[in-house]
């Protein structure tokens, strides 16, 4: 036996507002555009991503640890309007 699952592996990333490791399918991918994060519900913006459960206890968290700075590795704070907006909609 060569030991491999005959399922595939499901890649795990940890969420920058409770810091839950989960699927990366579970998880909504954040980039940072000219200081504001904006969803990439695609995963294909270029550059560094965050990832984020895609509810607006999660958003709070990490805004007020100030994650999306550090995570993204740029000085100052960041526009998360745009993030609190979308998870709104989602919510109603």
């Amino acid at each position: 036996m060569s030991g491999r699952t005959p399922a595939r592996a499901c890649p795990e990333r940890t969420c920058v507002g409770c810091r839950e490791r989960a699927a990366k399918s579970d998880l909504l991918r954040i980039v940072a555009v000219e200081g504001a994060c904006v969803p990439d519900h695609r995963g294909t913006l270029p550059g560094r991503g965050a990832y984020l459960h895609p509810a607006s206890v999660c958003l709070g968290l990490a805004v007020r640890r100030r994650a999306f700075p550090r995570a993204f590795k740029v000085p100052g704070p960041l526009e998360t309007a745009e993030l609190a907006e979308l998870f709104d909609q989602q919510n109603q």
